[in-house]
């Protein structure tokens, strides 16, 4: 069923056989209805529909239509003969099966019957003005082998052998897209490459269910320019079984796209409050997102949530089904995971699952997390994203002195491009209710003059306040793999200020990077900074 006959796959074309009576065995008779804009273009000129915003809005209104004319239908009379033209509407919405019938000829209406629903739908036919009707004649077995919609219609709809004739009933903003479809289900081509009537075709390919057609129609508007429109409206098409699957290229190509335009969040973040639901979610998928922190991300997540979804119900079900699942709990900050579980904003059950998960990973072994890290199943959930701040691993005593032991790792790459005058800067941790961060730096020795591996510690708060605090740097060492002291003192900090060592190793920077080097394990140098505040 649904072989590829496109010009591109090598199969077959019958364009010779498109309406013509020698090789038909059957005609199609499409009766043209009067009927609302469904497809959201007037047809294959793209008239009507100039741009993909207009096709959008088309569309939406005519949803917007649906959804009311449902509503008005529980608190008014039924008929009968006006029950099941709605229900036709309806259908091109719901993904249902599209009005056709096989008749005898000379074409008295007999219902077809596709699972006992056509009778309603005569009564339908019967009260909807047809504006023409068009006729051609079809190969049943080219149609049938391209459309699941057509192999039934062909098998199940024939009650004698003499039947010849086919009907399908169309609105007028169908018409031309209906016949681009046809021929293509013989030549394998369209005659248009606009994106508007590329979007109509896909559409009734999807209703008339050819997934040759919707692949080819994915595949064209992929090769088009990508817009933050268009990728927002290839996400918001339909999301019927046979469609997801011939469009999933469109919509990955979509979501990538969103994903790189918004990578920086914090420099587009006003604009990207109004993106609708569908294009956050593809945002907030990437890996590639620079951030500040994953705190940044929450953060974002809840703006966003509060001003998209102002009913708290509705808000809660949009954050806990579709949003929360792709926050990065195990790398947020537990001071910021503290505020997560008092978020009246969430559920609370789901929001302390989310935030005892994220405990447990943080307290896991190294091994453990990055395994899970590394595995498909849970990468999206544990992996890091490319955060301005590296996250750090922070223990906390009130006993016998405050104090507070947090863990940098950085990866070799990371180290690598610091040179020649980098700087990467871990988020805050907290001491005393002070905010400190860590940083690590290329500089030059200013004795040696040479390149080398440097480290501070810094008080984020800017004021009169001061702390003093006794300080030690660490790294892991091979062979041992233990934490060796490399450099302790202490230092009376006010807002702003920071302290370390410029050459933390004692060595040039290309030794500190050599692959022999002392300091990376498995590729990853293990830093460690320890605080105390002795004074009351």
């Amino acid at each position: 069923m649904d072989p590829d006959f496109s010009p591109a796959s090598g199969g077959p074309s019958f364009e010779f056989a498109f309406n013509s009576v020698n090789f038909s065995d059957r005609v199609l008779q499409i009766e043209i209805v009067a009927g609302d804009d469904a497809l959201g273009a007037k047809g294959a000129t793209g008239e009507g529909c100039s741009s993909l915003a207009d096709w959008a809005c088309h569309r939406k209104r005519r949803r917007e239509e649906l959804r009311r004319d449902k509503e008005s239908r529980k608190y008014m009379p039924d008929p009968a003969n006006c029950k099941v033209e709605a229900e036709e509407c309806d259908a091109y919405e719901e993904g249902n099966e599209p009005v056709a019938m096989i008749e005898e000829s000379p074409p008295d209406i007999e219902a077809d019957g596709e699972d006992g629903k056509s009778s309603d739908s005569y009564c339908s036919m019967e009260c909807t003005q047809v504006l023409r009707v068009k006729s051609m004649y079809i190969s049943s077995a080219i149609l049938a082998a391209k459309s699941p919609f057509f192999y039934k219609l062909f098998s199940n709809g024939m009650k004698e052998s003499d039947q010849r004739h086919a009907t399908l009933r169309i609105t007028a903003s169908e018409e031309n897209a209906l016949m681009e479809l046809l021929s293509f289900m013989y030549s394998g081509k369209l005659t248009t490459n606009q994106p508007t009537v590329l979007l109509d075709i896909l559409m009734i390919a999807d209703k008339f269910e050819v997934g040759s057609c919707m692949r080819h129609c994915s595949q064209l508007l992929r090769n088009l320019p990508m817009t933050t429109e268009s990728a927002l409206l290839y996400l918001d098409l339909p999301s019927s079984i046979s469609m997801a699957a011939a469009v999933q290229p469109l919509t990955d190509t979509a979501k990538e796209f969103l994903a790189n335009k918004y990578k920086d969040l914090t420099k587009f973040q006003d604009e990207a409050m109004n993106i609708p639901l569908a294009g956050i979610e593809a945002i907030l998928w990437s890996n590639d997102l620079q951030v500040a922190s994953e705190d940044a991300i929450y953060d974002f997540m809840i703006k966003w949530a509060r001003a998209q979804y102002p009913k708290l119900e509705e808000r809660r079900e949009i954050l806990g089904t579709r949003l929360l699942p792709l926050v990065r709990f195990c790398h947020m900050t537990c001071r910021k995971l503290r505020k997560v579980i008092a978020c009246s904003d969430l559920d609370h059950e789901q929001a302390t699952k989310c935030v005892t998960e994220a405990l447990l990973y943080k307290a896991d072994a190294p091994h453990r997390q990055r395994a899970l890290a590394a595995d498909v199943m849970t990468c999206r959930k544990y992996a890091e994203r490319a955060y301005k701040y590296r996250p750090l691993k922070v223990v906390e005593f009130d006993r016998p002195y405050r104090q507070c032991i947090a863990y940098l790792d950085l990866k070799r790459e990371e180290c690598s491009r610091l040179f020649p005058s980098g700087r990467i800067y871990s988020q805050a941790f907290h001491l005393a209710g002070q905010g400190f961060f860590l940083s690590a730096h290329c500089n030059v020795d200013q004795q040696s003059a040479f390149y080398c591996f440097g480290l501070f510690l810094g008080m984020q708060e800017k004021g009169s306040t001061s702390v003093t605090v006794d300080y030690e740097f660490a790294a892991r060492t091979r062979p041992s793999g233990e934490f060796v002291s490399k450099y302790k003192g202490y230092y009376t900090f006010t807002g702003g200020k920071a302290v370390g060592y410029r050459n933390l190793f004692a060595i040039p920077w290309p030794l500190f990077m050599a692959d022999d080097s002392l300091f990376f394990i498995d590729g990853v140098l293990h830093l460690r900074a320890e605080l105390t505040i002795k004074q009351p």
